[in-house]
């Protein structure tokens, strides 16, 4: 659930103001009684989850499910704190596993601890249009009392605070006026706009605000070394790898896809800059990068045949192949795609998998790296990508109408790498090698529609080949064969044009100086 809130600080003897005035006409507020609110926050040790700006709570005092997580996505233009809110059911003493999993890639192997308890005493008052609930204007009392255990030492807080919300209710103009009003009159009443920190945040002080263990590398300059870039390159790499965990747990649109770019762009990034980064140093996350992109393709090459499969089955309209058959053929890349996701399943629930993500924080966070690192990016990471480009243009451009098609797939991960180490460079080059990253996405997209009719005629075969005794289905896949080859075909012939929009000096020249 979207939850889009404003927060401002108040003192203990703020007086809250009458918001009818400023609400307009037929609108009014209704008082909603008091709550009395008890939390129980949990965290790492070391506050993971609220130096990330993320709450796990169990809370009592109200209706609905206890527990919740909920996780920032931002804020709108007028300043309202967005977060995503995900309540469910469970015992109080042990947070539930439905959210546990999704904080995994943020606490890792660190064990979840209760580290603070929150009571609120909770005034709420409602704005409404007619029947219609607009927003919620919340007056929150805060106590916080110690966590059991974590915070024993004394190196917690106890102490009270006071602060007020306005929360949306529902879409549209007039809520966002809603909004506005009660925002308007709060301030001009003295309460202080613009606080985004959450209760949790304010309760534990200034360890819950010190940066995450993936620390932000500042903007590059053409004045940046080397090795800053490399940080640079990797660090936001993990970081979209740690913020997929969350989208591919909950099945969002195309999550296994990124995650599974994420963890290719980290390894070709390491390969790029394998020259300027100890070998030694690499190869452990290499190798396990390896293992998590294997679980991340099998349901990403199902997703896509099954995709495939309703594309190629239209493309002539005029020629309409058999609607039952194609939908037995829909099942069996269904069947693979649940297995494959099963598995997926296995991998991210494994210890390997955490395991694994201490290894990359670790890693990206403080890269080794040689002594030409320590020299300026503009000078010395040109040559990095020139050793890339020129294994994807000593290829690509011998490539034949007849060649195999495995020959014009190696090409098409040579095109992918030489993007990747194009877009690497990119933040302290500048649009050098941004152009060059474009160029080569085209020459990519290309033979990546080459490589998916490829590998869809030969699985159409394989089907066919496995159901021999099904004739309807045997013919088919034969015209779908017939149909990706035709797309085989199509691809080559669409590639010099595209090539020698490329392979141009106007494009390259920055690689040599």
């Amino acid at each position: 659930m979207r939850e889009e809130e404003l927060k401002f600080g108040v003192h203990g003897r703020f007086a809250l103001p009458d918001l009818t005035v400023a609400l307009g006409d037929g609108r009014r507020v209704e008082a909603q009684g008091r709550q009395v609110l008890t939390a129980v926050y949990y965290d790492t040790a070391d506050l993971r989850l609220a130096r990330l700006g993320i709450t796990l709570r169990h809370r009592t005092g109200e209706d609905g499910p206890p527990w919740h997580l909920k996780l920032p996505k931002g804020a709108t233009a007028a300043g309202a704190t967005v977060r995503e809110e995900i309540a469910v059911d469970g015992p109080a003493d042990t947070p539930p596993s439905e959210l546990t999993d999704l904080v995994t890639a943020w606490v890792r192997t660190a064990p979840l601890v209760a580290v603070a308890t929150l009571r609120t005493d909770r005034d709420r008052y409602l704005i409404v249009d007619g029947k219609r609930p607009l927003a919620e204007l919340v007056d929150d009392t805060v106590e916080v009392s110690e966590g059991r255990g974590l915070l024993a030492d004394g190196s917690g807080v106890r102490t009270s605070f006071r602060e007020l919300e306005v929360e949306r209710k529902s879409d549209g103009k007039k809520a966002d006026a809603a909004l506005a009003a009660a925002a308007a009159v709060l301030t001009q009443a003295g309460a202080v706009g613009g606080a985004t920190t959450p209760k949790l945040v304010r309760a534990l002080g200034p360890r819950a605000t010190a940066p995450p263990d993936l620390p932000v590398v500042g903007e590059l300059t053409d004045r940046s070394s080397a090795a800053d870039a490399i940080a640079f390159v990797l660090r936001r790499s993990a970081r979209r790898l740690l913020d997929y965990d969350v989208r591919v747990r909950r099945d969002e649109k195309d999550a296994v896809h990124q995650a599974r770019v994420c963890c290719r762009r980290l390894r070709s990034d390491l390969r790029t800059f394998g020259p300027l980064i100890d070998a030694e140093w690499a190869a452990p996350l290499d190798a396990e990068l390896r293992w998590l992109a294997a679980a991340l393709g099998g349901p990403r090459d199902a997703e896509v045949l099954r995709a495939r499969l309703r594309s190629t089955a239209e493309t002539d309209p005029l020629a309409p192949l058999d609607a039952a058959v194609i939908g037995r053929i829909d099942a069996i890349l269904g069947d693979r795609q649940r297995r494959a996701l099963t598995n997926l399943d296995a991998a991210l629930t494994s210890d390997r998998y955490p395991a694994l993500l201490d290894l990359l924080i670790e890693t990206v966070r403080t890269p080794e790296t040689a002594e030409l690192a320590r020299q300026r990016a503009v000078w010395v990471l040109p040559a990095m990508v020139e050793v890339v480009w020129d294994k994807l243009a000593t290829k690509a451009g011998k490539l034949t109408l007849d060649d195999p098609d495995d020959t014009w797939h190696a090409s098409r991960i040579r095109a992918k790498r030489a993007r990747y180490a194009s877009e690497a460079v990119a933040p302290v080059i500048g649009a050098s090698a941004t152009r060059l990253a474009k160029a080569c996405a085209e020459v990519q997209e290309v033979l990546g529609e080459h490589q998916d009719a490829a590998i869809a005629a030969d699985e159409w075969r394989d089907i066919a080949l496995a159901h021999a005794d099904d004739t309807e289905l045997v013919i088919t896949c034969g015209r779908l064969i017939e149909r990706e080859r035709a797309a085989v075909r199509e691809s080559r012939a669409r590639f010099a044009p595209v090539w020698e929009r490329t392979d141009r000096p106007k494009l390259t020249g920055w690689l040599r100086g």
